[in-house]
């Protein structure tokens, strides 16, 4: 007769499991910790600004308040339209370059997407007296749509790539079964290939946007008038020559920080997704 083993209540973790484990709820509260400062000090009254101590016997909500009360509303508006255009003019082009230099090895493919990968290496802080001047000349100083234009060509060479390792990645054998059942190019590219390669486009399309919505150095060059400069500029203003306004700056800081973060975690699988896109072929 066969002895039946005892049936116990889950296996217990390896040592190995729980080390990683607990190294990585280290590093996530390292790196946590200090927006869980600027959320206290955004927090803290006046009057215990100086304490030692992270926590503070009471809050003062106010400073958040002041937020919308104080004018930086508009500048939230104003960074909102800048990342979302610079995200919408990344996607209008970088789509079309990355499927087309996917599918088709032209003369000079190689060429262009070196080319396009250089362009990467270029920092806006570089060349912001040629930027200035450009769109001095065309009437575009103190505008978002300067801000716009230069985020978006600053962020379209990640995107190119991103997408060109996509596409590459989806079988050509798919849009042909497409074409064979009627669809032209177009109708291929959009009910086949781009519902596939929907984790890349979003995955090029929230690197734009945050770092859209983060740019500071061009902001600051190309905008002088306080109802036209982002987020980023405007909380610049809260750093005096002698004196700081933590509460406000800190509270403005967690308000714009909140979007972002409130983007990335719905759309976290899909940017994982397309990060490894081309890696398994």
């Amino acid at each position: 007769m066969a002895h039946s083993r005892p049936v116990t209540g889950g296996a217990m973790p390896s040592v190995k499991k729980v080390v990683i484990a607990a190294a990585a709820y280290v590093i996530a509260f390292i790196f946590l910790f200090p927006y869980l400062v600027m959320l206290l000090t955004a927090l803290r009254p006046q009057s215990s600004l100086r304490e030692a101590s992270y926590f503070s016997a009471s809050f003062d909500w106010s400073n958040l308040l002041n937020f919308w009360t104080g004018g930086l509303a508009d500048n939230l508006f104003v960074t909102l339209k800048v990342a979302a255009g610079s995200t919408l003019l990344v996607l209008v082009v970088a789509l079309p370059a990355a499927y087309y230099s996917a599918r088709h090895n032209f003369r000079g493919r190689t060429a262009f997407l070196i080319l396009v990968l250089i362009t990467q290496m270029f920092q806006p802080t570089a060349m912001l007296v040629g930027i200035y001047r450009e769109f001095y000349q065309f009437g575009l100083v103190d505008s978002t749509w300067s801000l716009i234009l230069v985020n978006g060509g600053f962020n379209l060479a990640f995107a190119v790539w991103i997408l060109n390792a996509y596409f590459a990645s989806i079988p050509r054998e798919l849009e042909e079964a497409a074409f064979m059942d009627g669809n032209g190019r177009f109708g291929a590219l959009f009910r086949i290939t781009l519902p596939l390669a929907m984790p890349g486009v979003i995955t090029a399309l929230i690197f734009t946007f945050i770092a859209a919505w983060n740019e500071f150095v061009v902001a600051l060059t190309l905008t002088t008038s306080p109802e036209n400069q982002p987020l980023t500029v405007a909380l610049n203003s809260f750093i005096g020559q002698y004196s700081v306004d933590w509460q406000n700056l800190f509270a403005g800081s967690v308000i714009a920080t909140i979007p972002v973060i409130i983007l990335f975690a719905l759309i976290e699988r899909k940017v994982v997704g397309g990060l490894t896109a081309g890696s398994i072929k």
